[in-house]
């Protein structure tokens, strides 16, 4: 299907990039093998790694290895979960690493312009310093703009403010056959033909490779506050949301987080959540302009989940406890990840979350495995983690591998049907890459990936961008 990487090819990239920006050296090319997904089974050498720096010299790049039928795998920050920036057939690795410039920040238009390879790390403080806001934030910052833009990342934050899909104004792409193509503008409506712009957002790098965006900023919110809100069980604290947001209560996130990793991180971190009380909690972050407007938000808020049997409400209302609450929320997969074989991303509708870990709950106990389970309260993204471990009296207490292997498969599937009978999908926000593509059928149908090989053959004629990812032609 794909020809063999020639020296005299390397010899062409090397023209292009220059020598010291084409890798070869295994031992170098090891980083570039994998993403954040636990299991090293997926894990693929590419033949080549290149760094470009312009547009143009991706363009070139795409264009050679169109012509001589090599596959190329885009890869930004490696952040992801499945497997998606994975070279699973060897070839070409094209890191945008080095194409790291904010080209512009508009105030006027409230835009900015940034290429591809910019990190979150780097991204948000230039927004934040022109005091503007980029409301999107999906957790680890040293995920890059093109990486986001093509799976469509979400974060807790998309209740109020939408996923980043919203925001993306303009995006410059190459094609796998070299040409450039710019779509959108700095505008806030089309109607002019086929939305290309939005087919690109989420493709996961399979129809072209996102080199610079423009993306919509926001005026900065004046002042945020976390509430800590505990229950005895979760379907109380799920049960919570749809009252909140009834009564015109649209908070910056709302999250669900089990009292189990809880106490893990407080552990790993050595800091204290705000309280003990309970089983489950809400993490409520709400936004407003004043204070009085957020001591109001603050009170109505406490009112709702106390009359849905919240045990009390604590509220991080400075700057110091906020940041520790969020920090331990924020750590609790650094403190589990050890054990952590995978993270699914289902998505259902909110009104069914309680039910679905009710199910996340038979599994587990059926094939006595540990499934922490947490997520997004009012949007419906519930990320279970299958452990290869146990939680017993406290203790995490690891699996056999031959044990766990032999469960992971029968997890996922149920899960995963779950999911399906739920009207659910099997990815909120991580994307399809490699490793949910078996059980990409549970929620589409064949009509409908059908169409989506037909875009991709239309886009990518030799198959050679991003191969094997989402599914196979």
């Amino acid at each position: 299907m794909f020809n063999a990487l020639t020296d005299r090819i390397v010899l062409e990239l090397e023209k292009i990039v220059s020598k010291k920006n084409v890798i070869r050296d295994l031992e170098k090319m090891i980083d570039y093998s994998h993403d954040e997904f636990s299991l090293s089974d997926i894990s693929r050498e590419p033949d080549v790694v290149v760094k470009p720096q312009s547009t143009q010299e991706v363009s070139r790049i795409l264009g050679l290895a169109d012509k001589e039928k090599i596959p190329v795998t885009p890869r930004g920050g490696a952040t992801g979960l499945c497997g998606g920036c994975v070279p699973i057939n060897g070839g070409i690795v094209l890191s945008l690493e080095r194409m790291n410039q904010i080209v512009e920040v508009d105030r006027h238009n409230q835009m900015i312009v940034a290429e591809a390879g910019v990190l979150l790390m780097d991204f948000y403080p230039r927004v934040e310093e022109e005091g503007l806001f980029f409301p999107p934030h999906p957790g680890d910052e040293t995920a890059m703009i093109g990486g986001v833009i093509a799976t469509n990342a979400g974060g807790a934050r998309a209740v109020k403010y939408g996923v980043v899909r919203n925001y993306v104004r303009e995006l410059e792409v190459v094609l796998p056959s070299g040409a450039v193509i710019n779509l959108g503008g700095k505008l806030m409506k089309s109607s002019t033909g086929y939305n290309l712009l939005h087919l690109m957002i989420g493709s996961e790098g399979t129809l072209g490779i996102i080199t610079k965006a423009t993306l919509q900023l926001m005026p900065s919110p004046q002042m945020s506050r976390s509430l800590i809100i505990p229950y005895e069980n979760l379907k109380d604290a799920i049960d919570s949301v749809p009252e909140l947001l009834a009564n015109k209560i649209i908070p910056l996130a709302v999250e669900f987080i089990p009292k189990d990793v809880i106490q893990i991180t407080e552990n790993f971190l050595r800091k204290r959540w705000p309280c003990s009380e309970g089983n489950t909690y809400l993490l409520i972050i709400c936004d407003a302009a004043t204070e009085e407007q957020m001591d109001k938000l603050s009170e109505q808020v406490a009112v709702i989940c106390m009359e849905r049997n919240a045990l009390d409400v604590f509220v991080a209302d400075d700057p110091n406890k906020q940041q520790q609450v969020l920090e331990i929320r924020s750590k609790i997969y650094e403190a589990i990840k050890a054990h952590t074989l995978e993270i699914l991303d289902i998505a259902v509708p909110r009104a069914e979350i309680a039910q679905h870990i009710k199910r996340v709950q038979e599994v587990s106990q059926e094939y006595n495995i540990w499934l922490p389970t947490f997520g997004h309260a009012a949007d419906g993204n519930v990320h279970t983690h299958i452990m290869k471990a146990v939680y017993e009296e406290g203790r995490i207490v690891p699996l056999p591998e031959e044990d766990w292997k032999n469960k992971l498969e029968k997890v996922r599937r149920d899960l995963y049907r779950d999911c399906r009978d739920r009207r659910g999908v099997i990815s909120g926000e991580h994307g399809i890459g490699v490793v949910k593509k078996p059980y990409l059928s549970y929620v589409l149908d064949e009509e409908t990936i059908s169409l989506m090989k037909g875009i991709k053959k239309t886009f990518d004629p030799n198959n050679i961008l991003n191969p094997g990812k989402i599914f196979d032609l």
